[in-house]
């Protein structure tokens, strides 16, 4: 593994729709690169010319699981959670179509970077299906709620650029360049403090659950707590010293 860890969806024929294999995979190779203190981002991206058409709907209407074994769904559960909540970035590079669980998976991802074909929606109506990992749940937070429903209730899928307009995408480039610009950030955040990255996405997210006085308090007090860290000593003993700081992510 580099610095930056690529993920790529390789069920192209099935437009990266999410199995309980691919999302078994996704898990251990997500699992891998959090374990890794080599790694400092972690990319997802598709093959073909989907990110990824959500679940697989043929697994999903044909399912049968031993009680007690891990259903689809609780896989989604289970790796979307180590996206929204795990120590390290964790980036969307949208190449293709993001529909339904495809759009969940960019949502729970904390950056999004979008080829300029990309078109991203939430398909679950088209199909009768209630989202389960973000849609109706975290959609409306991330372009507001007006904006959700239409999506929700309509079906449609909007390019990259409208979603960029809208909030969710941070930024959309030619779909030639997409990897190399999705790259080029990642070696530029791999040079940043991982133990100030983490605190700061931790803290981030969970400004939005709680009142401007709570937030403020939480930040305050990993404030606190980095102030003992090496990499804050680091970064400021290198500032003083005109250096590049060499951090630890401790």
């Amino acid at each position: 593994m580099g610095r930056t860890e690529w993920i790529t969806f390789l069920r192209t024929e099935q437009l990266n729709a999410m199995s309980t294999q691919m999302l078994r995979e996704m898990t251990a190779a997500l699992e891998a690169t959090i374990a890794d203190d080599g790694v400092r981002a972690i990319v997802l991206t598709g093959s073909g010319r989907a990110f990824c058409a959500g679940a697989d709907l043929k697994e999903v209407a044909g399912a049968k699981h031993e009680p007690g074994e891990p259903d689809l769904l609780d896989l989604v559960d289970h790796t979307f959670g180590l996206m929204r909540h795990g120590p390290k970035p964790v980036i969307a590079a949208v190449n293709g179509l993001a529909m339904a669980g495809g759009l969940e998976m960019v949502m729970a991802c904390d950056l999004v970077f979008a080829a300029e074909s990309a078109q991203m929606g939430d398909a679950h109506s088209n199909f009768g299906v209630f989202p389960g990992a973000g849609g109706a749940a975290i959609l409306p937070r991330r372009i507001g709620l007006n904006r959700a429903k239409y999506l929700l209730f309509s079906g449609e899928n909007i390019s990259a650029r409208e979603m960029m307009d809208w909030g969710l995408v941070n930024k959309v480039v030619p779909d030639a360049e997409l990897r190399d610009a999705v790259q080029a950030f990642t070696d530029r955040i791999a040079d940043k403090s991982p133990a100030v990255l983490r605190r700061m996405k931790t803290v981030a997210n969970r400004s939005l659950n709680v009142d401007e006085a709570a937030a403020l308090s939480e930040e305050m007090l990993n404030l606190r707590a980095h102030m003992r860290s090496w990499d804050m000593l680091e970064g400021l003993t290198a500032f003083n010293e005109k250096r590049k700081p060499q951090f630890r992510g401790y």
